[in-house]
This record gives C-alpha cells, structure tokens and sequence, in this order.
C-alpha cells in the first residue's frame, strides 16, 4: 500500500470532527497566492453589498426563494 493511501486510511478512521479539521489544513495548505488588487476589489463589493442590507436599500430573501427564481426563469 502506497503511503498515500496508508495516509487516507488512518485518516478516515479518525472522529469526524479531526477528519474535518485535518481537511481544512489539508485545503489551506492547497491555497496559493491571491490578485491583491482582485481580492480587494472582491471585499469592497462584499462590503457594498452588505451595507445596502443594513440601510434596507436591498432586502434579502431566502437562498431557496433566490433558486426557485433562477429555476423559474430558466424553464
């Protein structure tokens, strides 16, 4: 057996509160450098979107209501 696969088998057999973890490491660590200026970009529209929530210029709705929308106007 690989030590690939001698790995994954010890790691499925662990409590899955550790497999979760070992897997948020795991995908971490598969991370690589980001576009300063896209990731800036990214959190100014985050920022934008969550103030027009707080001053009621836009009211959420629920994420299946959104998707039945999507579904709606595709058919």
């Amino acid at each position: 057996m690989s030590s690939v696969e001698q790995i994954m088998k010890e790691a499925l057999a662990l409590p899955s509160a550790s497999r979760a973890l070992l897997a948020d490491k795991l995908v971490e660590s598969l991370e690589f450098d980001v576009d300063e200026t896209q990731q800036k970009l990214w959190i100014e529209e985050a920022k934008k979107r969550r103030d027009e929530v707080r001053n009621g210029t836009v009211i959420p709705i629920p994420g299946e209501e959104a998707l039945a929308r999507v579904r709606q106007l595709l058919d």
